[in-house]
């Protein structure tokens, strides 16, 4: 019987035994027949440094091999740097079959995309955003070198589901299949993801009018050990004359200097601001030992040329490097082998941590992860949240579902994403000249991933952009740019459909206190975290991306206020359990492991003892003083929904990680009025969505008409229906 190595091209296996391999991994012979086939879509979910890139190119070279001109394999990655990454990787195996492989972004230069564009050939690497401007300023060019195309593989796909990109990336493998006349035999789609959740739906998520069959193809060998902590820390209170004490993030910055220093790991911090600080100290630290610096920040705003460096630092391998991130390394770059990641502050989601842990523990070694965990010294003023230790548990919590559920978020697909739906009818009009509205509507909505959209409300869009002069319509029906369209697709940041969150300036009189990225719900009225103190918001200015602030009483604010994250139900219901349990371990077979340093186990206690002594197992509705506390226990959509009734309902209300603060009232009066409120039936989340004055999110959002972008943003921010069954239950 013929083994599937044998199956694969006579070079490919000259190339294999060049790199010195004695075998093929299970998950590499698992995938050879179903991508010879070529007739089907194929998902391949295994962990990183698993082999998926060779798991899919060594049986696609295979089929392609003899195929002379013309790009016959098209690769399709979220990152710049992944393109130059794999780029690397597979130029010896393109030699091998004396095939070009030709990576194509914003960074490469026109002399090599010139010569490209004289004679395609072999595979392509490319990011969504230049396959946009090739479709719109080539599409004939593109449909002579893409004729011969075998497959089309996405890598990082979980990166793309459920997000504006993602939309735009299903848009455009539908507009190469009507380029090439394949929409009846369209061109077999490739995934290769570390993290992805509820494995049965993502092939919806890859061919939503599911025209082939999806094999879906995981590792089951692989068995990884794993090493991790949770370490505690204190914010001491503010100095009371004696020695001052040092900050929480000092303390952090030492200890990474003594766990880091003489090797390779990456640091894990969640905002800009704080990358940049912990690099600068830990700077500082090595030039006060007298030692050379080995810590970098590495983040989107960093220039590319200290981005590559770095990147290359880490890849050589010779020198001893800490990369201090946001989450711009935990893609998969091939960053060589990292003894280590140290997650300060907890992430933003499960799946985030799972994709980082795995950058670390390549080549045999264990992964090994750190969560440094900050968490203030308790006053007579503590709130609720600083009293719970509640940013300590939500990391102990993610750390189980991780470890001990092997769980992690499943992509938001519920989203409809009007503002992209948007961009692709300016850019199918642009590629094609013109266009029919029925054509755009089978094309984007019967059969493309805008299935959630109905039909009226794609006649209110296309209207609205003739009302606005994106769209002309001729005497023949064909829609084609207007002067507005014409503008937009003209300008050079049109190919790409994200933005950053807009960051607004958040003032105080006439003081500018910093600025903020908007992306959750923000209402007049609302309580706010900002600098370490709390802030009403006065007033919200959308033209001039102006939050109005004044100053509110109340006690010490939490160390962390919502920096935007949307935590998910699981992990709050996760953290419930390890209260109600008292205990955080993890169970394997008969044993309970243990992850917690002494410091982290105390402050865990402090946690449990208020939790206890509270009564919080069956209670969620506290009275302290003049604030009454609302403890969910669910995710922040809810948390959003709830905080947004009681605002609209005259209450001075806030959230912060997972608990609503509602002030200068009791608990009888808001009961009442909640049961009140659940009689009469709740608002709907378009008219909940109807009272936020900033609800721009996707970048062509402004552009919208009103009703479709309140439908969009309630969908996206609120849940009634998950509010409806809490009160049930509670009230």
């Amino acid at each position: 019987m013929i083994s599937e190595y044998q199956r694969l091209d006579p070079r490919i296996q000259k190339w294999i035994f060049r790199q010195g391999w004695s075998d093929l991994r299970e998950l590499q012979k698992k995938t050879i027949p179903p991508i010879l086939a070529g007739d089907r879509d194929v998902l391949i979910s295994a962990a990183t440094a698993a082999g998926k890139t060779e798991a899919f190119f060594l049986p696609a070279c295979s089929a392609v091999a003899n195929i002379q001109s013309g790009f016959s394999i098209l690769y399709i990655s979220p990152l710049k740097a992944l393109i130059n990454d794999q780029y690397r990787r597979l130029e010896s195996l393109g030699d091998a079959l004396e095939m070009p492989v030709t990576p194509w972004h914003g960074d490469i230069a026109q002399s090599k995309k010139l010569r490209a564009k004289k004679n395609p050939s072999g595979i392509l690497l490319i990011t969504p955003e230049s396959l946009e401007a090739m479709l719109i300023r080539s599409s004939g060019w593109l449909k002579q070198a893409f004729a011969p195309l075998v497959y089309i593989v996405i890598d990082e796909f979980h990166a793309f589901i459920g997000s504006e990109r993602g939309m735009q990336l299903l848009s455009l493998l539908n507009r190469i299949d009507h380029i090439l006349g394949r929409v009846n035999n369209p061109v077999p789609r490739v995934a290769l993801s570390a993290t992805l959740g509820e494995l049965k739906k993502v092939p919806l998520s890859l061919r939503p009018n599911q025209r082939l069959p999806c094999d879906i193809i995981t590792d089951s060998l692989v068995q990884a050990t794993l090493k991790v902590q949770v370490k505690g820390y204190l914010e001491p209170r503010l100095s009371t004359g004696k020695e001052p004490l040092p900050s929480a993030e000092t303390q952090i910055c030492h200890d990474i200097f003594r766990l880091c220093r003489g090797d390779s790991h990456l640091v894990f911090a969640n905002s800009r601001k704080r990358t940049e600080s912990i690099a600068a100290t830990l700077s500082d630290l090595s030039e006060a030992n007298i030692v050379p610096n080995e810590f970098f920040p590495h983040h989107g705003s960093l220039s590319r040329d200290l981005r590559e460096t770095l990147e290359q630092r880490l890849q050589k391998g010779n020198l001893p490097t800490t990369a201090i991130c946001t989450m711009t390394l935990e893609l998969g770059i091939d960053i060589g082998k990292v003894n280590s990641v140290i997650q300060v502050t907890p992430p933003h989601s499960v799946a985030s941590l799972r994709q980082r842990m795995g950058r670390s523990g390549r080549r045999g070694s264990p992964a090994a992860l750190r969560m440094l965990i900050a968490e203030h010294e308790l006053t007579p003023t503590s709130g609720i949240v600083d009293q719970l230790r509640l940013q300590l548990v939500q990391s102990m919590a993610m750390i189980r579902l991780l470890i001990g559920s092997k769980w992690f978020e499943p992509a938001d697909t519920r989203q409809i994403h009007y503002s992209t739906l948007f961009h692709q009818i300016l850019a199918i009009v642009a590629q094609w000249g013109g266009v029919r509205a029925d054509q755009l509507w089978s094309q984007l909505c019967m059969d493309g991933p805008f299935q959630k959209v109905g039909s009226n409300n794609f006649k209110i869009l296309l209207r609205h952009m003739g009302e606005r002069q994106f769209l002309t319509q001729l005497s023949s029906g064909e829609l084609v740019l207007g002067v507005e369209g014409e503008r937009l697709v003209n300008k050079y940041t049109f190919y790409a459909v994200f933005s950053t969150p807009e960051e607004f300036r958040i003032v105080a009189g006439n003081k500018t206190l910093g600025s903020i990225p908007v992306d959750s719900p923000l209402l007049p009225e609302q309580h706010i975290i900002f600098g370490g103190r709390r802030w009403k918001v006065t007033d919200i200015d959308s033209d001039k991306k102006v939050i109005y602030v004044e100053a509110t009483k109340g006690g010490q604010p939490p160390l962390f206020g919502g920096e935007g994250m949307s935590i998910h139900d699981v992990v709050r219901q996760e953290m419930l359990a390890i209260y109600r349990e008292g205990d955080y371990r993890i169970t394997v077979g008969e044993h309970k492991v243990d992850f917690a340093d002494t410091s982290a186990i105390s402050l865990f206690e402090e946690g449990l003892h208020y939790f206890n002594s509270n009564n919080l197992s069956s209670e969620c509705f506290i009275q302290q003083g003049q604030h009454v506390y609302i403890l969910l226990w669910l995710g922040d959509q809810i948390l959003n929904t709830l905080s947004a009734l009681l605002l609209n309902s005259g209450f001075k209300t806030g959230s912060f990680a997972g608990v609503i603060d509602v002030e200068q009232t009791t608990v009888d009066e808001v009961k009442r009025v909640l049961a009140k409120m659940l009689r009469a039936g709740l608002p709907s989340e378009f008219h909940l969505a109807e009272s936020v004055p900033e609800k721009f999110l996707e970048k062509y959002d402004e552009y919208l008409p009103d009703v479709l972008l309140t439908e969009g943003y309630g969908l996206r921010a609120f849940d009634v229906e998950g509010v409806t069954r809490w009160l049930g239950k509670h009230l």
